[in-house]
């Protein structure tokens, strides 16, 4: 069965929770929600996903090292919301490759539950901006896949795809495929498919990137419902900083290659958000300033472009 209710929605519209225990009024004061919480002055939490002193290198045809990820140092709570923005070439799919056990760190530890990741585990599921549902099989089929491999009874598997088909309303479409549907209901089934097999880390690279507007902004309502429901641990990857001020309740940027943590962001702004509030556009705009020097930086190594120029 789906897990029981960590948040509520109605608690979520009326309360902005920073995850240290305190909580704030509903506020719509630009200034005060656009603070940014030093790092040395957060309190110890239990950490869900830890990286500790992460790098990644990469030998090239000139027989020289490409750095692309250098000393990530990056704590993620359970149940958090965490998005990742940054430049092209900055290693942000590079981190959940990593965190998902896909790829190997050049040094350095990634913990889940404070256990080393040393391979794929069921406990975390990457969803890719190419969603690799099969189309041979039924809505319904791709749902159950992840739960056949794991050697769930059919009369379980039966109830999950059921369950998980509700909670992304689809259930009418269990025995339709995926031809059949349109771009935003395939990226539901996306969802429903990773949620079945109920990791405890579900990691997103850029999944709403290749959708129009409208699609996104009814994806981003739902994939916050679902959050809420399931206490999920989400990590996000985007280059849209809007999107990632409008879902997260921190922003992490990085630097372009190497890859470093260059600023975190709390986001205490109220839920529901949406990507037209103007608290939501004054934060991205603070964070799309950061951000600019460095796609400056990567346009400047990729094309010899200079932006001052």
């Amino acid at each position: 069965m789906i897990p029981k209710l960590r948040r509520t929605t109605a608690a979520l519209s009326n309360l902005a929770i920073d995850h240290r225990g305190a909580r704030r009024s509903n506020s719509h004061g630009v200034a005060a929600d656009l603070a940014v919480v030093p790092i040395a002055d957060r309190t110890p939490e239990i950490s869900k996903v830890s990286l500790q002193d992460i790098s990644v290198t990469y030998a090239t045809n000139s027989d020289e090292r490409l750095t692309a990820l250098q000393d990530i140092n990056l704590q993620v709570r359970p149940g958090e919301f965490l998005c990742i923005v940054g430049p092209s070439g900055c290693g942000k799919s590079t981190l959940l490759h990593l965190i998902a056990g896909l790829q190997r760190q050049t040094s350095g530890h990634v913990l889940v539950d404070n256990t080393l990741v040393e391979a794929p585990g069921t406990d975390r599921i990457l969803i890719f901006q190419e969603l690799g549902l099969f189309p041979w099989l039924t809505v319904g089929q791709n749902v159950e896949f992840g739960l056949r491999m794991k050697g769930t009874p059919k009369q379980v598997r039966e109830a999950k795809v059921r369950d998980y088909l509700h909670l992304v309303h689809l259930q009418q479409f269990a025995d339709s495929y995926t031809h059949q549907l349109s771009g935003g209901m395939r990226q539901r089934v996306a969802l429903a498919r990773a949620l079945a097999t109920e990791p405890d880390v579900l990691l997103m690279d850029e999944p709403f990137a290749a959708l129009d507007a409208q699609t996104r902004d009814l994806l981003h309502d739902e994939l916050e419902r679902i959050w809420a429901q399931t206490g999920r641990t989400i990590i996000f990857v985007t280059h849209n900083v809007r999107e990632a001020v409008r879902l997260g309740d921190r922003v992490v940027l990085l630097t372009f290659r190497p890859g470093r943590v260059k600023r975190e962001y709390e986001v205490v702004l109220p839920r529901p958000r949406h990507l037209e509030d103007v608290d939501v556009a004054g934060m991205a705009r603070e964070i799309l300033n950061d951000l600019r020097d460095e796609i400056n930086k990567s346009l400047e190594a990729e094309y010899g472009y200079e932006a001052n120029a």
